[in-house]
């Protein structure tokens, strides 16, 4: 480690080196988080959730780590649209199936995250995800259809994950294998209202999102668990990740006319208007939540057989 920009420290995460924040969570603990100091920030509703999932050490492409990552407090939308099936399976690798409401329709979503503390420090996400068959079985689809539109065991390939953070994104590219880019993003969630602007590489406007939240309904901790398993190819072999979210305020609305998406130009808006969206269909908004991401594992995700 050796001192980075004003206000930075500089840290090396396998072959590549990132600046974290200085006295940051990152800095001070290297994923191995002490639970009573998260405990303290008022920012932060409790950590049980957190001491029944003990960290594992392990060997990966940003060195050794441990894993799950802890996510203490933050805030998501997600945009569900419709599609036709036809326009999914062009961006889809021939692997995976999509997911379908109907015959020749399939859900792609677009999703904002804000990660207000956890173990790699603030930053915000968004992406543009393409829903999937789970690869653990080739039947089913019904039960797929209704856990993926209430948000309760997700599968998914995404096209497109921007973060404003350079260890996220070094993380995420090298670490799981998911198409990460650094650009400035800005994501706020609270319980009037949710906005979202992703910039792109000239400083213009990608996309950019602005909504009414949803009502919300509060849920005590471990209530509400969701799962969403995410497909990517590392050294040219599938993996799956795992991550739960512990969800402590959340709604949900299928009246989405109050629900601005913008697009403009940025490789965002390219993949989005690849997959040719017909129409939303629902809108969610979590303005409190926790999240345990794990490392990815190697899969076998040919559902068809």
């Amino acid at each position: 480690m050796v001192a980075g920009k004003h206000g930075t420290v500089e840290v090396e995460l396998g072959s590549r080196v990132v600046s974290v924040p200085k006295g940051g969570l990152y800095d001070r603990f290297r994923m191995d988080t002490d639970l009573d100091v998260v405990a303290r920030d008022p920012r932060v509703s409790g950590v049980d959730f957190f001491r029944k999932l003990p960290k594992a050490k392990v060997e990966s492409a940003i060195g050794t780590t441990l894993t799950p990552n802890f996510y203490y407090s933050i805030s998501t939308a997600r945009l569900t649209m419709l599609a036709r099936t036809r326009a999914i399976r062009s961006r889809l690798p021939g692997d995976l199936d999509p997911l379908e409401v109907a015959p020749g329709l399939g859900l792609v979503s677009v999703m904002f995250f804000r990660y207000d503390v956890c173990d790699i420090d603030f930053y915000t996400e968004a992406a543009v995800g393409i829903g999937v068959r789970p690869a653990r079985h080739g039947g089913l689809g019904f039960v797929d259809l209704v856990s993926a539109l209430k948000n309760e065991d997700l599968a998914s390939y995404v096209l497109s994950l921007p973060v404003n953070s350079e260890i996220a994104q070094v993380r995420g590219h090298d670490g799981y294998g998911f198409p990460k880019w650094v650009t400035e993003l800005d994501v706020k969630i609270d319980g009037e209202r949710t906005s979202a602007r992703v910039a792109n590489d000239k400083g213009g406007a990608d996309l950019s999102l602005l909504a009414p939240t949803p009502a919300q309904k509060a849920y005590p901790s471990g209530e509400r668990v969701s799962s969403l398993t995410s497909y990517t190819t590392i050294n040219g072999a599938w993996h799956s990740t795992l991550s739960q979210t512990n969800v402590l305020s959340a709604g949900t609305t299928r009246r989405t006319r109050g629900v601005a998406l913008r697009t403009g130009e940025g490789r965002l808006t390219d993949d989005l208007r690849g997959l040719d969206p017909i129409r939303p269909i629902q809108f969610d908004v979590m303005t409190e939540g926790q999240l345990a991401l794990h490392m990815p594992v190697p899969t076998s995700v040919k559902s068809r057989h």
